[in-house]
């Protein structure tokens, strides 16, 4: 038994990822539509995690988010990680407010002179 435009001793079965008589390649045309497709998936797992202090910190409506944002832009576009990890731990961790504290104890301090010079006057 032989195929039809083959060799007379080849066998009568020829595996499916071979290239047929008709000249397709399924195997080639697989890997290349899995190569695009990885390609794809690995550039959008890419832009995801490089935009993940971004969402932290927009999803925490953090007070340093321009600066978080524009950290993220220098590291994509110059490819320097320090900038990428800078963006991460200003996004993660927020600075303590000291100024609120300060502010109170000069108002407090304030009120108090005034006090003290209403009293000296009377």
């Amino acid at each position: 038994m032989s195929v039809s435009g083959a060799h007379p001793m080849a066998t009568a079965h020829v595996p499916s990822f071979l290239p047929g008589p008709d000249g397709s390649d399924p195997l080639f045309t697989f890997m290349a539509i899995f190569t695009i497709l990885l390609i794809l998936g690995i550039g959008a797992f890419y832009l995801t995690l490089h935009a993940l202090p971004e969402k932290m910190a927009h999803n925490d409506n953090h007070a340093q988010f321009q600066i978080i944002g524009i950290l993220g832009l220098l590291a994509l576009f110059t490819h320097n990680n320090i900038f990428w990890v800078a963006a991460l731990l200003i996004a993660a961790f927020r600075v303590p407010d000291f100024l609120t504290p300060i502010w109170s104890i000069a108002e407090s301090l304030h009120v108090i002179r005034k006090k003290a010079e209403e009293q000296d006057d009377a």
